[in-house]
């Protein structure tokens, strides 16, 4: 059975100051810089999964 979730701490002082400025400082990112992050995780996974498949392959027989 699941574990019930634990209420989120109260932050206080200048924890809940930088908090504050880190939630104030988000990162817009362009459509071209989107797509190429993009791209560059799926050439990233196809590398991992074709690594995943011939190490399961070799030990398949």
């Amino acid at each position: 059975m699941a574990r019930p979730i634990r209420e989120t701490p109260i932050l206080y002082g200048k924890d809940a100051e930088r908090f504050v400025e880190e939630m104030k400082r988000v990162e817009s990112l362009t459509t071209e810089q989107r797509k190429a992050n993009r791209e560059k995780l799926q050439a990233e996974i196809a590398v991992l999964d074709k690594e995943w498949n011939l190490t399961y392959n070799a030990l398949r027989g």
